[in-house]
């Protein structure tokens, strides 16, 4: 028989999630506000914003690419838990420097150190949640487990905005940070370290994958139409997509320059 589901870890894994993602996304609605005022005052319209943006999501995202993988691979050899710490401590230091100041240098400050953050931030917490899940769930009911993880996340982003709707702009930082100061400390104190899996593995060898008396799985139909590498590779050279590839930051030198 499968091995039960340690609901109380879970549980506490699920409160970390939603904090972390009500934390994060809290401030979202007040972002805008507090960028134009800190960049642009008095403005419509801000050009400079939409430039750093851009310049946020490629690094920060190029970021990712390269960390998630070595988070993973370290929380294989260092356990889910330690790891877990680095994207949920991470996330405070910037909701710290908004919630200090909101003015250009406070801005600024804000701007590096959250590009630096979210490379830890954006995708290893997703990833790492998910490999806890696994580790403490048998195969049969990992989906369903992720499916309730993945609504619990839903749900911290659906909650910190709406209360971010009642929650002047000089507080929303404040009780973020607050909220991300609480999530960590609750991830430290409660959550327990899991084996890796270990426990799960001798049960999961001897169990078969399908409903089946040990029956192989059925096999999906094979994929047509497929596009070819040198499709792949004559697209990504095409001149459309090679203007994308150095527009925003030629703008955004252009814009600085002038």
């Amino acid at each position: 028989m499968e091995k039960q589901i340690d609901g109380e870890d879970l549980r506490h894994l699920f409160a970390c999630t939603f904090l972390f993602h009500f934390a994060v996304y809290m401030v979202l609605p007040a972002i805008t506000d507090v960028t134009m005022d800190a960049l642009c005052p008095g403005q419509d319209h801000c050009s400079l914003a939409i430039y750093l943006s851009g310049v946020h999501q490629a690094v920060s995202g190029l970021g990712a690419l390269v960390v998630t993988p070595l988070v993973g691979n370290w929380s294989d050899k260092y356990g889910r838990k330690a790891l877990l710490s680095l994207p949920m401590t991470a996330a405070i230091i910037p909701l710290v420097v908004l919630s200090s100041g909101r003015s250009k240098p406070y801005f600024y400050a804000y701007y590096v150190v959250k590009m630096l953050t979210a490379m830890f931030c954006e995708g290893s917490m997703q990833c790492l949640t998910l490999a806890y899940v696994a580790d403490r769930v048998c195969v049969g009911k990992r989906a369903s487990a992720f499916g309730v993880l993945s609504g619990i996340s839903l749900a911290g982003f659906v909650s910190g905005t709406l209360v971010a709707r009642f929650l002047p702009t000089s507080y929303t930082f404040q009780v973020s940070a607050s909220v991300a100061g609480f999530a960590a400390l609750y991830m430290k104190i409660f959550l327990a370290e899991t084996d890796g899996g270990a426990s799960l593995a001798d049960e999961e060898s001897t169990l078969p994958l399908c409903s089946g008396e040990g029956e192989p799985p059925p096999k999906l139909p094979a994929l047509r139409n497929i596009p070819a590498s040198s499709d792949m590779i004559a697209f990504l050279r095409s001149r459309s997509v090679t203007q994308a590839y150095y527009i925003s930051p030629t703008s955004l030198l252009i814009y600085l320059l002038n």
